[in-house]
């Protein structure tokens, strides 16, 4: 009928709410200070490892604490990996729930593009890590997850100083993506890289587990009732041969995250994710790339021997390559069906850039190294100098694509802090925090 509207096309990359626009703002802050520090910290543990005091490197990551009788007599290495990373798991439970209870992404229209690039940017480095190593033995095959996970504090890091001024939708679709990329990563992790299961000590884990979300939704906050009950859980979980790191995204999941009706202040979730945060991107997540990131390139048959290993070689065309074609391909093949279009001033190559950046994986792709190989093994040694290449190539093939974009973004942005009035919100925002 002539009389009806036409329907106004849908963004892919459309403007989120103002207050949910200040949140991920803030989120992104932290997380690109802890993406300085992760960078900090594995630089210098790949000098150290390769210095004449290596040696030195390597028994303080064999230093081993924690009581033998509970099976937590653990090296340094091995308490960064399964401790500290539980804490970025949790983390990223809370953001995760979060986006799909009170965030923009509750909106299926909105979740179905970044889940849709997290996928596809995790299926196409596997099928590339598996096809070039389909016919070697020795158990390559068994990392054919390592190409798949993406750094979120790394790639923001990289992001802050190449890309400045893109706009913040594409910011939140790089965090959103790479928090749903943390959640099937964690999935793999539990379900192919649990090699034994002992199932008294995870069901005994239900217990604390069960007196955690029992608390929490009562909006307990005492640290001293729920952090004993997260630390039993998490033991619990260990003792069972699943990787404990699953313990953390429980416990975020468990947090209730819309705060009662009356309530004062921010809900639970966001409160913890404001505790924690500083504590996973400052210390945890450093602190596991300092262990982890200690390679020595020119052992195991040296560096040209490691980069002829197919293991290697599928890991950086994963990161690089599989990264780029997955993000990109599952977002056009979203704006394609949807028939939506990318957004106000934006083009294919700012997606193109951003599915670059995507192939940063580091902290994840570590972790899972170490599970598929065994950490100190030569293909250990082999994946994690692949990660590190991959996770480099991506990251200099992203800024040669954003910088291009950056001057552009830059005008737009300096038109849009001008449009700000008295109260502090932006123009564009207006129509939103009025109604």
């Amino acid at each position: 009928m002539s009389g009806v509207p036409p329907r106004p096309a849908r963004h892919l990359f459309g403007r989120r709410s103002w207050p949910e626009a200040r949140r991920i703002a803030e989120i992104l802050r932290a997380e690109t200070v802890g993406g300085a520090l992760l960078l900090g910290a594995a630089v210098l543990a790949l000098l150290w490892a390769n210095s004449p005091w290596s040696e030195a490197y390597r028994t303080l990551s064999e230093v081993t604490i924690g009581p033998h009788a509970l099976h937590l007599d653990l090296t340094l290495a091995q308490w960064a990996a399964d401790g500290l990373l539980a804490i970025f798991f949790f983390v990223a439970g809370l953001e995760l729930k979060r986006e799909f209870v009170a965030g923009d992404l509750r909106d299926p229209r909105r979740a179905v593009m970044p889940i849709a690039a997290a996928v596809g940017g995790m299926a196409v480095p596997a099928l590339i890590y598996t096809a070039i190593n389909a016919t070697t033995d020795g158990g390559a095959l068994s990392g054919w997850a390592v190409p798949t996970a993406t750094d979120i504090a790394f790639a923001l890091a990289v992001l802050a100083v190449v890309g400045s001024h893109l706009p913040a939708a594409l910011r939140t679709f790089l965090l959103t993506l790479a928090v749903v990329d943390d959640l099937l990563a964690i999935l793999i992790i539990a379900v192919f890289y649990t090699s034994s299961l002992q199932l008294l000590p995870l069901a005994a884990a239900l217990v604390p587990l069960g007196l955690f979300g029992f608390l929490v939704q009562r909006r307990v906050r005492s640290w001293w009732l729920l952090l004993p009950l997260a630390a039993a859980a998490w033991a619990l979980v260990h003792a069972s041969g699943v990787h404990a790191t699953v313990a953390g995204v429980l416990l975020g999941f468990l947090v209730p995250v819309v705060r009662r009706a009356g309530g004062d202040g921010p809900g639970l979730a966001e409160h913890f994710e404001h505790r924690w945060r500083p504590l996973s991107a400052g210390v945890a997540v450093p602190a596991f790339a300092f262990f982890a990131a200690g390679v020595s390139v020119a052992g195991a048959g040296g560096l040209g021997a490691t980069m002829r290993d197919p293991v290697t070689i599928g890991i950086v065309v994963g990161l690089v390559a599989g990264k780029a074609v997955g993000v990109l391909g599952a977002t056009w093949l979203v704006q394609r069906f949807t028939r939506s279009t990318l957004g106000d001033q934006l083009g294919w190559w700012d997606v193109l850039g951003l599915s670059l950046l995507a192939g940063i994986g580091f902290t994840v792709s570590l972790l899972i190294g170490e599970l598929a190989f065994g950490a100190g093994s030569v293909k250990d040694e082999h994946a994690r100098i692949g990660i590190l290449a991959g996770s480099f190539l991506s990251a200099l093939l992203a800024t040669v694509v954003l910088r291009v974009r950056n001057r552009h973004h830059r005008r737009l942005h300096e038109i849009e802090e001008r449009d700000a009035d008295a109260d502090g919100v932006p123009d564009v925002y207006q129509g939103e925090s009025r109604s």
